[in-house]
């Protein structure tokens, strides 16, 4: 038997006799999707994985089975079915060949064989050895699944289940640390609608629906999770502003979920601008009671909310007795151990690496570009704009970038290659230094791209206020195209929720790994026909990839050996004006900032005398760029272009023996694609070749070209000359033939291969003759005129091609 019978015939009944499906809510998933499979270009995934079976049992995933047909050993399955089960996390899991039975205890870490598989209430048993009411309620409250149109991915559902176990466990500090973009207020959601539905409080009395606060640090993060919660009935949703507050003359408490911003809450009537003072005054968190409520989210908690040092600290604590969940994509650094501090180990993790492998989040590409105007030094000549420079000084491009000097013919010249190298549509995001930098490149890129809308791009910073998060909204709206490109400084670098996204550009330095993980998680959501996006770096920013600190779960203090860190140290932020731990900028010691209540200021702040450059023409009309593209190999693993050669080259014989079988396979658009294919399922993406062959400067070459370049060290062949040689050919058809294939030729020197698809006759055939119909009379049937159009290919690719 196959398979699919042994499962009919065996497996199916086998666990079906042990009770699931039959007692009350039990379950048999059976291909119970785990992954997507990681995007590999040209809309193309490799394979997802699935489970063969996952059994359910009031709302908990408590058993994988892993069957294999029945001549194979019924062990087969052990790789896979622990795989599966450490995904899914849970305790037990089964291979089988249908005849007998393997099982794994994954907790203890023993195996053997078993004669039947267990009950419902044997493997809940099992799994579950001490009784928990509240466990087994909170866990047996459906998912608000939007009429069916949602369901959660296997990581999102691990999350919610470990978050539902610690607060059934009487835990009241709880961390979930997930990467950016894989659905944090969607799990938040759910766990508060198990909390709501359940009627689950403090108390555990069952009386009441519980108070739910969602707390962030931007008005944009709030309003995005306001909205995430709209399953909720309107008259339980309350958003928390000072306005409406004032408007009432007292906060909103006839509610189930509240939403609001720290700012707002330690906003009050005589204190609002009061940050950084003590908390006596009236502010507007202390008119509710400290136990109002019972469950708080803290979005984005690693920005401050947990340190010690900061105000929004005092919210916290106040509301004490409350359970907190704080939800966070960074790891525990040296810069966030504070919050790890506060929460303790998060109880699930879902890292970068994991989401882009496993296809929920969009693989990314870097390029590092560089320059001759790198470095500067005072020539004659060169017109002082403003301030006072060192002519005698040889300026780095640390100092460049951090904005020591400004040159603005190395801005003009940055946004000319960026404008040049991103298609004109690609939504972009564009991170400057200052506010003032992010206008300075916001005007250049107005004023250089060949789109002539008056909004193509626009900056949005602290400054631009509510006509910035109007820009903002519209930026984040797939369905409008303009504003295409936005350049900030800080605001941008969380909370962007916008899938589009597929350009990130870095034009000033990032030294905080935090920071850096953040901003690269502007781009990796996904979106229809987005293989990739491309981070643009001018900032040498790129080492934080080699970092092994980049991906991955906390490491055990170097000090006190545990893991968060358990000693008593202050951890302040970066300064964004002198990127200097603790600030050196010129201000009174010890004095706070009257605007983020911290010593070391971490508001952006612009030198009053920033040196400005112009350079005569000179000095500009030969700059040298170097661009450096970095590939990203099917491990998840960041490799040079010379590094994706050498394995390129090691790989194609097991693909194809010599040039003459690449001629064949080449010459036929099955066979081609089929090629394509089996290269793109190891790693070798089209859009990756298409990338190597810019770097070989083969653009006006046929992939062929580029694939025997590398395996036999051939000469490059223009696409152009392909075709030249091929119209010698063209005598052998008849005349409306020949105009035919004239026409895809011309097709193929200007688009590439791609031209030669079979899928692409029906567009070629009505971009020539405007219908299928009129081709028809012209060329003949269908399957005639397609045995042309394969037909005539092989002469393109004959060996006596000059």
């Amino acid at each position: 038997m196959n398979e699919e019978e042994t499962k009919l015939n065996y497996v199916t009944p086998a666990v079906q006799a042990a009770g699931w499906g039959s007692v009350e809510g039990s379950f048999i998933r059976m291909e119970f999707p785990i992954t997507k499979g990681r995007l590999i270009g040209s809309g193309r995934r490799s394979k997802p994985d699935s489970a063969d079976y996952v059994l359910q049992y009031k709302g908990r995933n408590l058993a994988v089975i892993e069957a294999k047909r029945d001549d194979l050993d019924y062990t087969e399955g052990v790789g896979q079915a622990k795989s599966y089960a450490e995904r899914l996390h849970v305790r037990y899991t089964y291979s089988t060949n249908g005849k007998r039975i393997y099982a794994i205890d994954m907790d203890q870490g023993t195996e053997g064989d078993v004669e039947t598989y267990p009950s419902p209430d044997e493997l809940w048993a099992m799994t579950f050895p001490t009784e928990n009411n509240w466990r087994d309620k909170l866990l047996s409250i459906p998912f608000e699944d939007k009429g069916g149109t949602w369901q959660p991915r296997y990581y999102q559902e691990n999350a919610i289940t470990k978050a539902l176990e610690a607060i059934a466990d009487n835990k009241t500090r709880i961390l979930l640390t997930l990467a950016t973009g894989t659905g944090k207020t969607a799990i938040a959601f759910q766990i508060a609608w198990k909390l709501f539905k359940s009627k689950w409080t403090t108390k555990k009395d069952g009386l009441r629906t519980p108070r739910i606060l969602f707390l962030a640090d931007r008005n944009i993060l709030a309003d995005q999770a306001f909205n995430a919660f709209s399953a909720f009935d309107d008259n339980a949703l309350i958003r928390i502003t000072p306005k409406g507050i004032k408007k009432h003359g007292k906060v909103p408490t006839n509610g189930s979920v509240f939403f609001t911003i720290f700012q707002s809450f330690m906003s009050g009537e005589d204190n609002e601008q009061q940050v950084g003072e003590s908390f006596e005054g009236d502010y507007y968190f202390k008119q509710y009671p400290a136990d109002f409520f019972d469950f708080i989210v803290i979005d984005e908690c690693h920005r401050g909310g947990a340190n010690d040092e900061s105000n929004w600290r005092a919210i916290m604590d106040y509301f004490s007795p409350a359970v907190q969940l704080g939800l966070t994509a960074t790891p525990r650094r040296d810069t966030n151990v504070d919050t790890y501090n506060y929460f303790g180990d998060p109880v699930y993790i879902y890292s970068l690496k994991e989401g882009v492998n496993d296809g929920f989040l969009t693989p990314f590409r870097v390029k590092q570009i560089t320059s001759d105007l790198d470095t500067y030094k005072y020539q004659e000549g060169d017109v002082i704009l403003e301030g006072e420079i060192d002519k005698d000084k040889l300026y780095t491009k640390d100092e460049l970038d951090r904005g020591k000097i400004v040159i603005e013919d190395r801005e003009k010249f940055r946004v000319s290659q960026l404008i040049e190298d991103i298609g004109v549509n690609e939504k972009t995001l564009v991170f400057c230094r200052t506010q003032k930098h992010a206008s300075l490149i916001r005007n250049l890129i107005n004023q250089k791209t060949p789109s002539r809308n008056a909004n193509y791009c626009h900056r949005v910073t602290a400054d631009d206020g509510d006509i910035g998060e109007q820009h903002l909204r519209d930026f984040q709206d797939n369905e409008k195209l303009i504003p295409t490109v936005l350049t900030t400084s800080q605001k941008l670098s969380t909370g962007v929720d916008a899938p589009e996204v597929r350009n990130i550009v870095l034009l000033r330095p990032v030294n905080s790994m935090i920071e850096f993980k953040q901003i690269i998680g502007r781009g990796t959501r996904l979106f229809d026909n987005k293989d990739y996006f491309t981070v643009y770096d001018f900032v040498d920013a790129h080492h934080h990839f080699q970092d092994p600190k980049w991906d991955g779960e906390p490491e055990p203090c170097e000090a006190c050996g545990n893991t968060p860190c358990t000693c008593e140290v202050i951890v302040r932020p970066l300064c964004l004006v002198c990127n200097q731990k603790p600030c050196v900028c010129d201000k009174p010691e010890g004095d706070p900032c009257e605007v983020c209540g911290y010593i070391d200021c971490i508001c952006e702040k612009v030198p009053a005398e920033q040196p400005t450059i112009k350079l005569p023409n000179g000095r500009t009309v030969n700059i040298n760029p170097q661009v450096k593209t970095t590939f990203w190999n099917i491990d998840g693993q960041q490799i040079t272009a010379e590094e994706f050669l050498n394995i390129l080259f090691g790989d194609l014989p097991n693909f194809f023996k010599d040039e003459d079988q690449l001629r064949k396979l080449w010459s036929k658009p099955d066979t081609r694609n089929k090629l394509l294919k089996e290269l793109e399922e190891v790693g070798y993406s089209i859009d990756q070749l298409r990338e190597l062959q810019s770097l070989i400067n083969a653009q006006d070459c046929d992939l062929f070209d580029v694939l025997s370049y590398v395996a036999f060290s051939r000469d490059l062949i223009e696409r152009t000359d392909r075709a030249n040689h091929a119209t010698i050919h063209l005598d052998s058809y008849n005349q409306k033939q020949q105009a035919f294939l004239d026409f895809v030729l011309k097709q193929y020197i200007d688009e590439g291969v791609g031209e030669l698809d079979d899928q692409k006759l029906p567009d070629l055939l009505n971009l020539k003759y405007h219908s299928i119909a009129d081709a028809k009379q012209e060329l003949g049937d269908i399957q005639t005129i397609r045995g042309t159009f394969i037909d005539f290919q092989k002469y393109l690719y004959e060996t006596s091609v000059a």
